[in-house]
């Protein structure tokens, strides 16, 4: 029998990454995709989103709002150009780059809102799992967005940017700015 060989992401990128956060092992998926295009088949199965790919996902909250809405092949080769640009500047696999930006963007306390009697007051609570990698994705993708707003930098540089930023838990990266935000708000909601 012959060995099939290895799916690779855009024909360059190996999908045979380390994931360190073992909370996050779970819900972020690596599963080898040819297309990053799954057409929404995840949508009517509760946590099936986690199955999904996780640079579709990435693309998917690149696609949020406004005039992008929708755009997924702009998406894709928005973060194929930045997947270039990371691996220029950094010498890494750009996925496994993706990856660490997601463990550092990801929070782990958040605040609820309790009421009781007609007095409301914040609570800390612990985030779950998956809720921890959709907030980190869309940190990522608003942290993006927002530095090219009104910037003439392309689009693809600053996510690649973010993303560098963020997988080393640098203090300019806009999600790294947002987890901690969130939890030092938790810290003193407990």
């Amino acid at each position: 029998m012959s060995k099939q060989p290895e799916v690779k992401l855009f024909g360059k990128w190996s999908l045979d990454v380390e994931v360190k956060d073992l909370g996050l092992k779970d819900y972020i998926s690596l599963r080898p995709i040819h297309v990053l295009h799954t057409m929404g088949r995840h949508e009517h199965h509760r946590f099936h989103k986690s199955r999904l790919n996780i640079v579709e996902r990435l693309a998917n909250n690149l696609m949020r709002p406004g005039k992008n809405a929708g755009k997924k092949a702009r998406a894709i080769k928005f973060i194929k150009n930045a997947f270039e640009i990371i691996h220029l500047r950094t010498g890494e696999n750009p996925i496994q780059v993706l990856i660490r930006a997601i463990e550092n963007a990801a929070p782990c306390e958040d605040t609820t809102r309790i009421s009781y009697g007609g007095i409301a007051y914040h609570q800390a609570v612990d985030i779950a799992p998956q809720r921890r990698v959709d907030l980190a994705l869309r940190f990522i993708a608003d942290g993006a967005r927002r530095a090219a707003f009104n910037n003439p930098r392309p689009f693809e540089e600053c996510l690649a940017e973010e993303i560098i930023a963020a997988a080393n838990k640098s203090s300019d990266s806009y999600a790294v700015q947002r987890r901690n935000e969130m939890e030092r708000i938790a810290l003193h909601a407990r």
